[in-house]
């Protein structure tokens, strides 16, 4: 590999929080399909061109596994007291396109990209889909450089935590609601109702007050900058009030 390229990673590596033993798997990771048959034209030795034979398809492969696979283990971990169903749906949250299009969005991987013209033409640097396969890319490289512990520090640094600062509420409580019709099916009791009780504020900064019923009685009540995140506290309250009225019985 070039020294320039070398050079050029050296400010993604710091976004990354990694230093790669083997720069080439990173360079391997950021190059998309579209740009084989030009590398291979424009290499000049048969040991480079073996090298750049290799695209970043299958190492988008291996990084979906890596991602699955630590997502859970964070999720275990910072909240034990989730159902399966609970962790399944928020690890999806996480690890989505959207994500990860916006965690290579961070790390600024469209600059690095190798691109066909044609892709180049199009905007490729800037397609969500491209983005976020070149992310997957960029932690199966890690891994394959530097081990699961290698991946599992990055992606907190990169995804993780900014999955739970910038959705807080949403990952932390976004299967509320889903927890309580669960806890009401498992013990053959009618579905949750959600009732807007009141609004305040003006237009642009309001706040929505949901209370949410149970076979005609108000279980809790919620407060939110959106009906959506009123519903979800309202329906933590609910759940958290059925659990201690099980735990008497």
């Amino acid at each position: 590999m070039q020294e320039t390229t070398r050079i050029d990673y050296a400010q993604l590596e710091e976004r990354l929080g990694y230093q790669f033993a083997k720069p080439a798997l990173l360079d391997r990771a950021l190059t998309h399909s579209s740009a084989m048959q030009e590398l291979k034209a424009a290499s000049a030795d048969d040991a480079a061109s073996e090298y750049l034979s290799k695209d970043n398809e299958r190492l988008e492969f291996l990084g979906d596994a890596v991602l699955e696979l630590l997502a859970s283990e964070y999720l275990l971990a910072a909240f034990p007291e989730w159902s399966e169903g609970q962790l399944s749906k928020s690890r999806a949250r996480i690890v989505n396109a959207g994500s990860l299009e916006e965690a290579a969005r961070r790390l600024k991987l469209g600059e690095h990209l190798r691109l066909g013209r044609g892709e180049e033409k199009t905007g490729g640097r800037e397609k969500p889909a491209l983005l976020a396969d070149a992310f997957e890319a960029v932690i199966a490289a890690i891994y394959l450089d530097g081990g699961l512990g290698a991946a599992r520090v990055a992606l907190r640094n990169v995804l993780f935590e900014q999955a739970l600062e910038e959705r807080g509420e949403s990952i932390a409580d976004s299967d509320r609601k889903s927890a309580l019709q669960e806890f009401l099916q498992a013990r053959g009791r009618p579905s949750a109702e959600y009732r807007l009780a009141g609004q305040s504020g003006p237009d642009h900064q309001k706040t929505f007050l949901i209370e949410v019923w149970v076979n005609g009685e108000c279980m809790a009540s919620g407060e939110g900058s959106t009906k959506k995140e009123a519903e979800q506290r309202a329906a933590r309250s609910a759940l958290e009030r059925l659990e201690q009225m099980k735990a008497k019985d």
